[in-house]
């Protein structure tokens, strides 16, 4: 049943989407583990929303779907696209730079104007937009000569095609179970577009939106999967395509506890919008994000970090220094981030950690200016070296607790030197002699349970 969401239940859907996602999974996680590796081992991506809502710097799509401006108003910004100052080299090089190992461009959002020169249908900035180039083989060719994996968002749903359903919030076109043949019109235009975006650009990420609009057989979920599969066997998709992805996306909320599924990933904002807005100012910290990126990591999980290019195509100088800033934090301290796994459970120790593919180094996130000794339970491993990543100095270490006849271990108390912390996040490497093994128990008396 297509849902008309406004702005609100938009908000309160993508909270809940982390569950759904779960329910609607299709996907036999055996059958696409060998393909996932790299996913799971690059952690980090950079989102990018351009488009043409980036000139009068407004919601994307949702503002003319919410009714706060009008269609015609919104379109009119097709005019003001200059992409005069949109540089894919700069820009693949600040996403290197980040340490990201993929990003993600909007190919087409909900507004129907894509960002390549489509045959089908003439909505798209080569050829309505001063900027009159695609924008996409630059950014892709920039991304893939720096190793760094291409993305292609691409919306389901298309609010401008006379030939889809929906449109306002409160009014749409038609009914597709009273015109299967105009809906199957629009089927056709959709492929299309996901034939040309294949054939032309062979994204190693096929990231959808807009699936909650209809069911999986109406959008033909799995011939939509096959395809693109048939194109690139190894490209990736994420959850939104009604069941038939590969990994979850929950969006902008940290979910509480561990995703159910195997891989997944964390989109989120750099502010509290997507594309440009000028008037957002509420940048997070780089402290914010770090600890946001290294709790994903911690859980199994991904970042997707989203930036918000200006009309002209320039990157705002806030958005540049927190790619810089997380860059140097990476450089520095990836080794405890990048192809790792989901650290310890919780219990054993009070914050985000990692282990290493061989479970036999222990990584903690502890943030800056930690003044306290951090604490590990339930280690019952013999240690070989507890070191901060960037100093080569070995750290002391105390073990408080332990008794002989025991089964229980004792607590590991580790102080950090003031002059060894990180400015926002301190990586505390522990290399254990053998793989890593922790006592679960709840210290009984007689049984060692």
């Amino acid at each position: 049943m297509r849902r008309k969401l406004s702005h609100l239940f938009m908000v309160l859907f993508t909270m809940l989407y982390t569950g759904y996602a779960q329910a609607q999974h299709r996907v036999n996680p055996d059958e696409i583990k060998e393909k996932m590796q790299w996913f799971a081992d690059a952690k980090l991506g950079i989102f990018i929303h351009y488009g043409i809502y980036s000139v009068k710097g407004i919601d994307e799509s949702w503002s003319f779907h919410n009714k706060k401006i009008s269609y015609p108003d919104y379109m009119n910004q097709l005019k003001g696209f200059t992409a005069n100052q949109y540089k894919p080299d700069e820009l693949a090089e600040l996403i290197k730079e980040s340490g990201a190992r993929y990003a993600v461009m909007t190919t087409k959002h909900h507004d129907g104007v894509a960002l390549w020169n489509s045959k089908y249908g003439p909505l798209n900035v080569v050829k309505k937009t001063p900027a009159k180039r695609d924008l996409l083989k630059p950014l892709y060719d920039a991304l893939r000569a720096r190793g760094v994996k291409a993305g292609a968002y691409f919306s389901l749903i298309d609010w401008s095609h006379a030939d889809y359903p929906g449109f306002l919030k409160d009014s749409s076109r038609y009914q597709v179970s009273s015109q299967p043949a105009k809906w199957a019109k629009y089927l056709t235009f959709m492929n299309g577009q996901l034939d040309e975006l294949a054939k032309q650009y062979n994204p190693d990420l096929w990231w959808f939106d807009g699936d909650w609009e209809h069911s999986a057989e109406e959008w033909n979920a799995p011939a939509v999967r096959q395809k693109l599969l048939s194109y690139n066997p190894n490209t990736i998709i994420n959850g939104r395509l009604q069941g038939f992805g590969d990994y979850d996306t929950p969006e902008q909320n940290f979910p509480v506890s561990r995703p159910n599924y195997k891989w997944w990933e964390l989109c989120m904002t750099i502010n509290d919008n997507w594309g440009y807005q000028p008037q957002d100012t509420n940048f997070k910290t780089p402290y914010e994000i770090i600890s946001i990126f290294t709790d994903a990591v911690s859980y199994g999980g991904n970042l997707l970090l989203d930036i918000g290019p200006k009309g002209d195509g320039s990157i705002p100088p806030q958005e540049v220094n927190m790619l810089k800033e997380l860059g140097a934090w990476n450089k520095k301290n990836g080794e405890g981030v990048f192809n790792t796994v989901a650290g310890m459970p919780q219990g054993h120790y009070y914050g985000a950690s990692t282990l290493s593919k061989d479970s036999t180094t222990v990584y903690l996130f502890v943030p800056a200016k930690t003044s306290a000794p951090v604490l590990v339970k339930g280690l019952k491993n013999s240690i070989k070296k507890i070191s901060v990543l960037g100093s080569d100095t070995p750290l002391t270490y105390k073990i408080v607790g332990k008794i002989s006849w025991s089964a229980v271990p004792g607590l590991l108390y580790i102080p950090i030197p003031e002059s060894q912390q990180d400015k926002y996040i301190s990586v505390i490497k522990i290399e254990l002699n053998g793989k890593l093994d922790l006592y679960r128990g709840k210290g009984g008396f007689l049984t060692n349970e």
